[in-house]
């Protein structure tokens, strides 16, 4: 492999002070230099081949413009990965690298994982987790930390999905539509610890306010902290002993999976019978048919707004990103003619 060519290299063949050389190619304003030397310069960096070492040039200013991240299983998750291309997008945007770790939920290898991150004196890390919930993270001096899906017991800034408004705003599409005799499937104050999760009892408000603010209760709630298709299948069976229910919240996408079984178990058909809303939107939510009407966790946004707030610096204490529903085919209009 060729040498790498230096700035003292490219000063010899234009036969210019190194400082000159810098100033052409820094492009310092005020520099006094003639047009000739500044060609000059110019020529010579093509010539070799120059390229300015990232490296040399953080240890002059103090930035190694790297950024880490250190996740729980975003990598190895397929819809949670999306974070990771939020996060390196707004990084190329902003000329700078992201340094990736794994921990696979040990504290072990968190610990570690930081030391790796801080040895190579990284601008800033970002923590992001799949599932939001409450982690130990020391704060850091001189090093700015966000956190993404999930809060930090020492208060370091977050950035989370909203939530509360994506509750109120599934139970208003139901409401939106004619529906009123609803149930609700996953129900859990288990899940409102923190250590378990920091965004579940937001849901839950606001299910509840956008229900309270229609003067309505579910007809039915089924409680349930294993939020797999066996809670969607057994809770559905219990709704359709209910009289006259038309609607489905499941607490997540795999909970309404389950429903959709007992459904076509029992011959009623989604959403002519039944119709269902979930949260998260994973793969699987546009795989059902019909496809599944959900509320997206926004792990692309969440991984694109806690980049930029590391490298803007001084973050607010929390920032909420929008939650979107992917309106699909699972909820029938009943105030359609």
């Amino acid at each position: 492999m060729a040498k790498r060519a230096t700035l003292a290299d490219v000063a010899r063949l234009a036969g210019l002070s190194t400082t000159t050389v810098s100033m052409v190619l820094n492009n310092r304003p005020n520099s006094r230099l003639s047009e000739d030397a500044a060609e000059r310069v110019r020529a010579a960096a093509a010539k070799l081949n120059y390229r300015p070492n990232p490296a040399a040039r953080g240890l002059r200013l103090g930035k190694t413009r790297t950024v880490g991240f250190i996740s729980d299983e975003v990598t190895i998750t397929r819809y949670a990965s999306a974070m990771i291309r939020g996060l390196l997008e707004v990084a190329e945007e902003r000329d700078h690298t992201v340094l990736i770790s794994e921990s696979g939920r040990r504290a072990d290898r968190i610990a570690s994982a930081l030391d790796l991150m801080l040895d190579r004196q990284t601008d800033g890390i970002v923590f992001g987790l799949m599932g939001a919930k409450l982690i130990e993270v020391p704060v850091i001096a001189d090093v700015p930390v966000v956190i993404a899906n999930a809060k930090s017991a020492a208060g370091h800034p977050c950035v989370l999905p909203d939530e509360h408004r994506a509750g109120y705003d599934a139970a208003r599409h139901l409401l939106d539509r004619g529906h009123r005799r609803i149930a609700f499937i996953g129900r859990s104050e288990a899940l409102v610890d923190p250590a378990l999760s920091v965004t579940i009892g937001s849901r839950y408000a606001g299910l509840d306010a956008a229900m309270a603010e229609a003067g309505l209760e579910f007809v039915l709630q089924i409680d349930g902290r294993h939020w797999e298709p066996d809670l969607g299948y057994a809770g559905a069976r219990e709704v359709f002993e209910q009289t006259g229910v038309t609607a489905v919240v499941a607490a997540n996408d795999r909970v309404a999976f389950g429903v959709y079984q007992a459904a076509q178990e029992r011959g009623l058909r989604v959403p002519d019978d039944l119709s269902v809303i979930s949260f998260d939107d994973e793969y699987l939510a546009s795989y059902l048919r019909p496809q599944l009407t959900t509320m997206q966790i926004p792990y692309l946004e969440l991984g694109r707004m806690a980049m930029q707030l590391v490298l803007d610096g001084d973050p607010p204490p929390e920032t909420l990103v929008p939650m979107p529903l992917q309106d699909r085919g699972s909820v029938r209009d009943l105030t359609a003619p």
